[in-house]
């Protein structure tokens, strides 16, 4: 098995976002390209983990604050991910050192230790 893990954003990466829709427990439809290949991973037995703020209650009051909330999140993306990917993958907000890659619609990269864009814009 390979080293470290995948980490693969939920919302735009993984499955389709347009927005808030108020539904909190709304998950869009899987991006076929992205769903083929986190399949082709665990095909080569490489872990692979979601990685979303949906799964970060810290601060949060309210319902978001009590484990029910708490545990029907993690439910809902578990079922969307045995229904698209055929098992549940463990769900994070952190990353940690053991984390080799990142696929996220929001990130940037930069080269190591220089802080410049690594796709040459500023």
């Amino acid at each position: 098995m390979p080293d470290g893990w995948i980490g693969v954003d939920l919302d735009g990466t993984l499955a389709k976002y347009d927005g808030w829709t108020g539904d909190p427990f709304h998950i869009g439809p899987p991006i076929p390209r992205m769903v083929d290949r986190v399949k082709e991973w665990l095909r080569n037995e490489q872990q692979v983990w979601i990685v979303t703020a949906r799964v970060n209650f810290e601060g949060r009051v309210g319902v978001e604050e009590t484990p029910e909330y708490q545990a029907q999140v993690h439910q809902t993306i578990a079922k969307w991910c045995l229904e698209h990917i055929g098992q549940a993958l463990p769900v994070t907000y952190k990353k940690n050192y053991s984390m080799i890659e990142l696929w996220d619609d929001r990130c940037v990269q930069v080269t190591p230790n220089t802080g410049e864009r690594v796709d040459g814009l500023k």
